[in-house]
Parts: C-alpha cells; structure tokens; sequence
C-alpha cells in the first residue's frame, strides 16, 4: 500500500487579523437551561451534526425539556485519533517538550477534512471544498496565533503513520514545534486511499 504524508505551517504575527468507521448514536434528554451549543459542547461533537441527526425538530433555537435528543458518536474513530494525540506527545516527551493539549474542535476540523480528501479523492492542504487548512480553521470558527497541519494516506495505524511523518523532516518540525499548544486529529476511512489522516495544530 503506497503511503504519502505532507505538511504545512504557518505563524501569524499577534497584531495580524483496517478500521471499521462505525457511527453510533446516544440519546440525550433535554433539561432545564440545555441548549443545542450546550449539548454540542458536553458530548464533544459538532451543532451541524447533531442538527442534522435530528430532522424531527424544526427550530434548534427552541428544544424543550424532556425532549429528546439524538447525539451522533464515532467512539472507534475518536479512539484511534487519541492514539495518534498519545503518541504525538510520546515524542514530544522524547525531545523535552510539553505535551499538546487535545481540542476536540479542532479535531473536528481535521476529521472533515480527511473525509473530505477521502470523498473528493485528493491529497492535497488545499481542498476543493474548504480551502487553506488556516482558512479552514477560521471558517469552523477556530482562531489561531499560530497554525500548521500535517496529512497522510495509506497508513493503517496510528503507530504507522507517526513513525512516518517522525521520519519527515517538515511533518517532524510541527510535531516538535514549541510555537504550537493544542492539537486536533482527525482520521477518516474508505476511498482510494484507504485511510485519511489529518492533523491540525495551533496557539490559540
């Protein structure tokens, strides 16, 4: 299986504007005071997806307690995306370096846009869909001082696709990079390519 990895950076000045990828879903039961943000925010999973598993409510503005509430899950895909955080920060450890924090907003970031490169078949930073991976953070609503993105195909493990971008000169100096302090992991399966990586750092 041909694997390819890549990687972009950019720092912006402070004063300057085999894996089964199943879904699952839980239910949630509305309580005084929830909101949809609320809610997005609680299971860590994006409004748009979960205004979208739930065509039975007309206005997500007016939810109402004791309704209930269709939560959409990736708990397999999730897992593997905090392996590759773990390991990032295992090398990170290696060369006496803070860990990153994990942004699960930016992971959600990174997870649309390997789904996007595998269903738009391209391996590129730029999408066809979301532009730059910068212009795709701001647009997701993620601010950043700092930002890069790393990206992979073919590789079939988290160990597998660390070791690889490790063993890349560009992918290595973001992972190592002290000018970032969050990271996002997003991976997606299917397509030409088999397996889709993505990750997205940045300074808030």
């Amino acid at each position: 299986m041909k694997t390819l990895v890549k990687s972009m950076v950019l720092i912006v000045v402070l004063t300057l504007p085999a894996f089964v990828q199943a879904q699952t879903t839980t239910t949630h039961t509305v309580a005084p005071g929830d909101t949809m943000w609320k809610i997005a925010v609680r299971y860590q999973v994006g409004l748009s997806e979960i205004i979208e598993a739930n065509p039975h409510i007309q206005n997500p503005n007016l939810i109402y307690p004791n309704q209930k509430i269709t939560i959409p899950l990736s708990d397999n895909v999730k897992r593997l995306e905090q392996q590759v955080v773990t390991l990032t920060n295992q090398e990170r450890a290696k060369n006496g370096l803070s860990p990153l924090r994990a942004n699960w907003e930016l992971a959600r970031v990174a997870r649309f846009k390997s789904a996007d490169m595998r269903d738009k078949n391209y391996f590129s930073h730029t999408s066809p869909t979301y532009g730059s991976p910068f212009d795709m953070m701001r647009n997701f609503g993620v601010n950043y001082r700092n930002a890069a993105e790393n990206i992979a195909m073919g590789q079939q493990t988290p160990e597998q696709v660390i070791r690889d971008w490790m063993n890349s000169e560009g992918h290595r100096r973001n992972i190592l990079s002290q000018d970032i302090t969050e990271i996002g992991v997003g991976y997606a399966q299917g397509g030409n390519g088999r397996h889709y990586w993505t990750q997205m750092f940045r300074r808030p």
